[in-house]
């Protein structure tokens, strides 16, 4: 019995299987059964197999020439290539070597594949027929449009009807025969012999033979005999070219290209370049003749024509530069072609020009100069290629794309490139990114291009295609997407500036990169909700998605979506090149630097930081084999450590993770133990690693912490500062590595020095806390630092003697500020200590000052420095936004690109830490010992530090991220010249004499100050601001002068002054005399900032246990409002008028409302009469929308005497010509909507409390004048119109010009309806509010008689005005509506009137009641 195949036989089993069922004879399981074919006959036409087929009455699909028998299972033959014969191969070649060789570079392959230019192609319209398109052809025409003799055998229908509308496109343009009779070659068209002709181009003056035209065959001329008639006509053409000169010939042939259509002519010169057979070398002349003699003519004909059309489609915003049109190159010939076609090869023996166009190089680059703007496109390098630069192909700059003609890459090209399957075309793409990324960074391409790289690649998803990229599972594109999110995130010179102030004073504080834009949206969602319903901002985040999170803030985006993760799966499981390390490091460092929450995700991702540690600061290693190592896996690194520090200043207990449960508290010694030399790393490497070292311990110091290390590595430090001098040689080369060790040496020996100073603080602490918390003294006491002081002072007067030496001048600069600060901490924290001897330490301080600083201020090396003083402040210089590099919101920067190279803080020649170094100590030191105050007033008086402080007065700084950390440090130094003024002012006269100056400021400084500088804010309001010795005008005749400029004022304007003007220089008087009730009601307002202002005092007094983190408050605005004095009134009207309405009496408000109302309006006073500059970032209609507190807060405020008074002082102030006109009610004050909101209110409380107040009235008479919004006026007389009768301010006590509010005309019609109700029905009289009905007489008055062509609409309005003032029974408003003339002040209504009605105004009058006459008499 046979069985069944099964899957695990092979093919020698089914053959046998095969042969046991044929000799059995057994009848197969399906039998074949064949069909009568339906389209060879019907059924039954056939054999005995059909009339067998019909019983069965089924269907059956059959094959057709199936065989009856299976075929046998034997394999097939192998199949041949026809090409392999061909090639010649070599039996011991290798494979590999051969793919090797065939396989050339991708710059190779991109640079031969190239597409032709066709920007210079001319275009032409076509010709209009009244045929259908397309046209419908018939296969009867066939036969007649081709005969059979021109089809060369057989052909298909479409090859018939191809050939047919050749021939009729040939015979069309009949007036080319001229132009094509004497063409530079013979031509010949594809036809039979009988037919055919040859001519000569050169010989065209001669009779020659010829058979027939090369382009006319005749046919469709209609007639019997076309041949013959086409015949006749080429006859005709020759004979008249015979009987021409050359000369004329081509003057016709010129005259003739010039007419017809470019595209025509190269059509015809391409059949004949088409129809020349390969036998064409054996005519009568040489076809290289020809064309020697003949091209330069014809390819000038072709450029002229060819530039003629292109200059009609020609932009009319580009400009050609002197070159002509570059022609389309000629048709690609057999013999340009580089792989000759065989004739084995089937249908490859026709050559088709127009599919090999694709393999011509591509023309020069036209050279012109364009409005429009055109694609970015980039090399490999990151450089932007201009449109017009011609570049080879060999770069592989070229590619298919949509300008093929232009080198280089654009972003949108990359993007692709980045997603591309080719591992080369990936990696490519994203180390072009980030070389584009680099460079726009650094602002290398503000000039040049339009819009932000970073925005747009940002904009265009960059973050989550190199989040792709680092999923990657090759290692070559993983590391070229870190190095390109390296150059998104990192920008090294930010990081070398940040490392470069770190041994400034607080140059460890650093502000947390946050974007500052703050999203509003979804707080007004949440407008109107109870607390409970609102969202919470966890609840908030959760909702986001990942593409909104990454467009507010890259750096959470990227968290968000799980980078940390991968970048610790890259360092421990691929282990990556040393400078993919560098970048994974650096990229960690900048995510530390977001914020704190930020530094805690590196410090808790899962094997993180054990990496970093266990791989790249090891306990022990072995020196590398080679000065650059392939790995540094197991070698310890600066990235790391300075990752580390980033950490540590996050916050005191990121820093006591690091050093308690990471270990780095063992690590550290293993780095600062030894000499750097001894490292077993590369020289330069070990300087980075012990810096590094030296500043991560710094900030553990600055914290109290790792501090028992200063005591186990004591002699190590002592040792190094003996090596000082020697080591900042000129002749090492690696001086600044060396002086940058030095540096951060220094720093670690300052905060020490502050911690130590803390210990006796905090041991008695401990004593008396009684259980309350109290940080634990730190193992270093105050003995153990004392020994360093006389060391490190003998270093600073060999540096101070050393600027006499031009060669060591620089580095004794760099270095003096360091021992500087640290100076200042020792005494700053001795004079705290119980073992302090107060006359041992003036003695010293003595010869400190005489010995080292006179002498370092009077040195000529100072002076130069002190010229630099404006031209690198931050301050005065507001840098431009087009200059500067690029930033984006959603990923701060400290734009610091090119410092080194451009005037700064930061750079190489600037004063500003020295200066500020020296204001610290001096600070200190004449804390201690006042007597020596004196001898630093040459410092203050000096021209610079005047210049600098007067610049200083007058400059409105911008605030963002790339300016507040330098901002921060000149505040520091801002607040120490004043300090020192402050010291000097009172016992110096010279320092007197610019008192105003210090005073404006500090006036100006204060709403500078940045979070983390409270504690200045609250030493410039204690000691400076109010001091009345900053106010010199208050007790030098300053009052008396105001008052006589008032006297004068009113003299000249000849106006009676309104009640208490004459006592502005007595409440001048009386607020220079309340200025410490003034200071003590600011500072209680300002109380809720006192949290931060303890903080930010442990932070600059350096109580380092106290501190809690060194990464100082976001960055959301400054401090102190730049508003704050107008505080108390603000903060009064949130509490009570917004709660009350306004309607609380004063004995209701809180206690000592009054008392504060009346400081905070004398403060304002003294500034606008003495410091008007301090006020100038107050816009004027803030100024009067804070003011009408006044009238709001209270339903009597205003009316207390001393209130009213200020009050009036300072609307006379604010009405003053200059300040009118810059006064703008149309924009918004800030913190509300719009002035009209606030008018309405004041509107609303005047009806309901003012008693017809005349200060309440004036206030609410100048946002009525005429160049303000008509919504006020309409508010006035429409909703508010009772007011009227109480707002009796009279034209004298208005202190604003009449004609404010008089001129222009009034033109809203609404508004003027109601000027004329209010007059008509009584609602307005002259003697209850005097203002506005001189306002709303001079209205009406312009308006009735006014001869302006207006609306018919507007005109009706006018004359049934005027009709109703005529029939007026009250004749005195009648008089004043029909005679009013001009505004007077002096007069009994405040207008002047006309004794009659003057001509033209009575002849309007006339004509508008004959106008009611004729339409009454129509009427009737």
């Amino acid at each position: 019995m046979l069985r069944r195949p099964k899957p695990s036989d092979s093919e020698a089993d089914l053959l046998r299987e095969q042969e046991k069922f044929l000799t059995s004879g057994a009848p197969s399981a399906a039998n074949v059964v064949r069909r009568p074919d339906k389209r060879r006959g019907r059924a039954g036409e056939g054999g005995p197999d059909n009339v067998h087929s019909e019983g069965r009455q089924r269907d059956v699909v059959t094959i057709e020439d199936l065989p009856d028998q299976l075929p046998s299972l034997t394999p097939a033959p192998p199949k041949k290539s026809r090409f392999k014969a061909g090639r010649v191969t070599f039996e011991d070649e290798d494979a590999g070597e051969r793919l090797d060789r065939h396989d050339v570079h991708v710059s190779a392959i991109l640079s031969r594949i190239v597409e032709r230019d066709t920007s210079s192609t001319p275009i032409s319209l076509p010709a209009h027929t009244g045929m259908a398109f397309p046209k419908v052809m018939h296969r009867s025409e066939t036969s007649s449009q081709v005969p059979l003799s021109s089809a060369a055998g057989k052909k298909s229908l479409f090859a018939r009807e191809l050939a047919a509308q050749r021939l009729k496109e040939g015979r069309t343009p009949l007036r080319c025969a001229p132009a094509a009779a004497h063409t530079p070659e013979r031509r010949e068209q594809n036809r039979p012999p009988d037919t055919c002709m040859e001519t000569d181009q050169c010989g065209a003056a001669e009779p020659t033979a010829f058979t027939g035209p090369s382009l006319l065959s005749g046919r469709g001329l209609g007639g019997p005999d076309s041949s013959a008639e086409s015949m006749r006509i080429h006859r005709e053409n020759q004979a008249k070219l015979q009987d021409m000169s050359q000369s004329e010939i081509l003057l016709e042939q010129k005259k003739l290209l010039s007419q017809l259509d470019p595209k025509l002519v190269d059509f015809v010169r391409s059949r004949k370049a088409q129809s020349v057979p390969s036998s064409a070398s054996s005519s009568k002349q040489p076809q290289g003749k020809n064309s020697k003699d003949n091209f330069p003519l014809e390819n000038g004909n072709r450029q002229s024509v060819s530039s003629g059309a292109a200059l009609l489609l020609e932009n009319p915003r580009e400009v050609e530069m002197e070159e002509e049109e570059v022609l389309p190159p000629p048709a690609v010939t057999e013999k340009e072609v580089l792989l000759k076609p065989q004739k084995e090869w089937v249908h490859m023996d026709k050559l088709e020009p127009e599919k090999l166009e694709w393999m011509r190089d591509l023309p020069a680059p036209r050279k012109k100069g364009t409005n429009k703007a055109m694609q970015a496109r980039f090399d490999f390098a990151g450089t932007l290629i201009p449109p017009t630069e011609d570049l080879p192909t060999h770069l592989g700059l070229h590619h298919h794309g949509e300008e093929p003609e232009r080198a280089g890459y654009s972003l949108q090209e990359l993007f692709l490139l980045s997603r591309s399957q080719l591992i080369r075309q990936r990696s490519l793409a994203l180390c072009t990114l980030a070389n584009i990324l680099s460079k726009a960074r650094a602002g290398e391409y503000r000039s040049a291009l339009k819009g932000s790289v970073v925005s747009t690649v940002l904009d265009a998803g960059l973050v989550f295609l190199l989040r792709f990229a680092l999923d990657d599972s090759v290692e070559g594109v993983m590391s070229a997407a870190v190095h390109a999110l390296k150059a998104l995130l990192v920008c090294e010179d930010d990081e070398e500036c940040l490392d470069c102030t770190f041994s400034w004073f607080r140059g460890l504080d650093s502000f947390p990169l946050l974007p500052s834009a703050q999203e509003e949206e979804e707080e007004e969602e949440d407008e109107g909700l109870p607390e409970s319903m609102k969202e919470t901002t966890e609840e908030k985040e959760e909702r986001k998605t990942d593409h909104d999170v990454a467009r507010q803030d890259v750096v959470k985006g990227l968290l968000k979506i799980k980078l940390l993760p991968r970048l610790r799966y890259i360092l421990e499981v691929f282990r990556p090149s040393p400078p993919v390390v560098q970048d994974v490091l650096q990229i960690l460092t900048r995510i530390a630097r977001h914020s704190s929450v930020s530094a805690t995700q590196v410090l808790d991702c899962p094997r993180l930081m054990e990496t970093v540690l266990s791989e790249f600061l090891p306990a022990s290693w072995t020196a590398p084999s080679s000065p650059i190592p392939q790995s540094v896996y197991g070698l310890p690194l600066a990235g790391a450590v300075k990752l580390l520090r980033v950490l540590a200043t996050s916050g005191r207990h990121a820093c006591a993770r690091l050093f308690n449960s990471l270990g780095v508290r063992e690590r550290l010694p293993c780095l600062l133990s030894v000499e750097p030399a001894e490292l077993l790393v590369e020289p330069s490497e070990a300087l980075r690693i012990t810096t590094e070292a030296y500043r991560l311990w710094a900030v553990a110091a600055a914290y109290g912490q790792a501090c028992q290390l200063y005591i186990d590595l004591y002699p190590g430090l002592a040792k190094t500062l003996q090596s000082v001098h020697t080591v900042l040689s000129l002749a090492d080369p690696l001086l600044p590595l060396q002086l940058q060790r030095v540096l951060a040496l220094l720093s670690l020996l300052t905060q020490v020095t502050h911690t130590a100073g803390c210990h006796q603080e905090l041991q008695t602490g401990m004593v008396s806390c009684q259980g309350e918390e109290c940080p634990p003294p730190p193992p270093v006491s105050w003995g153990h630092v004392t020994g360093l002081q006389a060391s490190l002072l003998g270093h600073l007067r060999g540096f101070v003697k050393d600027l006499d030496n031009p060669v060591q001048k620089d580095v004794s600069l760099v270095v003096i500020p360091a021992y500087l600060a640290y100076l200042e901490a020792y005494y700053h924290q001795l004079s705290r200590q119980k073992c302090f001897k107060p006359v041992e330490t003036l003695q010293e301080i003595e010869r400190l000052v005489s010995e080292v600083l006179v002498p370092l201020m009077s040195h000529h090396a100072f002076q130069g420095l002190m010229e630099n003083l404006k031209s690198s402040s931050v301050v005065c210089n507001v840098q431009s936004d087009g200059l500067g590099p690029e930033t984006n919101p959603s990923l701060p920067g400290l734009a610091c690109p090119g410092w080194r190279n451009r005037p700064g803080l930061v750079a190489p020649n600037s004063p500003f830490p020295l200066l500020t170094a020296l204001g610290l100590l001096l600070e200190t030191i004449t804390g201690i010992h006042k007597g020596l105050s004196n001898k630093f007033t040459s410092l203050l008086l000096s021209v610079h530090v005047t210049g600098y402080l007067r610049s200083c007065s007058q400059a409105v700084p911008t605030l963002c991220h790339s300016r507040a950390w330098l901002l921060r440090h000149e505040h520091h130094l801002l607040y120490l010249l004043l300090r020192v003024a402050n010291r000097l002012v009172s016992i110096e006269p010279e320092v007197a004499k610019h008192a105003s100056l210090y005073h404006t400021v500090a006036l100006v400084l204060l709403p500078w100050l940045l979070p983390g500088s409270e504690y200045l804010g609250h030493q410039l309001l204690s000691t400076i601001i109010f001091n009345k010795d900053f106010i010199s005008e208050g007790h030098s005749g300053g009052p008396e002068a105001v008052e006589l400029g008032e006297l004068r004022l009113q003299e000249e304007t000849c106006q009676r002054a309104f009640p208490s003007l004459q006592t502005v220089g007595a409440l001048l008087r009386e607020a220079c005399i309340q200025l410490p009730s003034i200071r003590g009601c600011f500072l209680t307002h300002l109380a809720h900032l006192e949290p931060l202002v303890l903080t930010s005092r442990d932070a600059l007094l350096g109580r380092n246990p106290w501190i809690g983190s060194h990464l100082l408050p976001e960055l959301t605005g400054p401090t102190v409002p730049s508003d704050w004095p107008f505080l108390p009134l603000v903060s009064l009207y949130e509490r009570t008028g917004l709660s009350d309405g306004g309607g609380l009496a004063v004995e209701d408000l809180p206690q000592g409302a009054l008392q504060a109302v009346t400081h905070c309006l004398q403060w304002l006073l003294l500034l606008e009469v003495w410091r008007e500059e301090a006020l100038k970032v107050v816009l004027p209609v803030a100024k009067l929308a804070r003011l009408s507190c006044v009238f709001l807060c209270s339903s009597d405020l205003f009316l207390e005497r001393p209130v009213q008074k200020l009050t009036w002082g300072l609307f006379r102030l604010l009405t003053r010509q200059s300040r009118l006109d810059s006064l703008d009610l149309n924009v918004p004050p800030p913190g509300l909507a719009s002035f009209q909101d606030l008018y309405s209110a004041l509107l609303s409380q005047f009806e309901a409390v003012s008693f017809g107040d005349r200060l309440f009235g004036c206030w609410l008479l100048l946002p009525l004048q005429r160049r303000y919004s008509a919504t006020m006026r309409l508010a006035v007389f429409g909703e508010h119109v009772g007011m009227l009768r109480s707002l009796g301010v009279t034209l004298a006590q208005l202190s604003i010009p009449m004609e404010r509010f008089t001129s222009p005309p009034e033109d809203s019609l609404p508004l003027l309806h109601l000027y004329f109700r209010s007059l008509v029905t009584g609602t307005l009289k002259p003697c209850w509010c005097p203002v506005l009905y001189v306002v709303t007489v001079s209205h009406v008055n312009a308006f009735i008689f006014s001869q302006d062509a207006a609306a018919q609409e507007v005109e009706a309005a006018r004359h049934s005005m005027l009709r109703k003032i005529h029939y007026l029974t009250d004749e005195v408003l009648r008089n004043h509506l029909l005679l009013f003339r001009l505004p007077q002040q002096q007069a009994e209504f405040g207008f002047d009137l006309y004794e009659q009605l003057p001509p033209i105004r009575a002849k309007r009058l006339a004509s508008v009641l004959r106008q009611q006459d004729r339409s009454d008499h129509k009427g009737d």
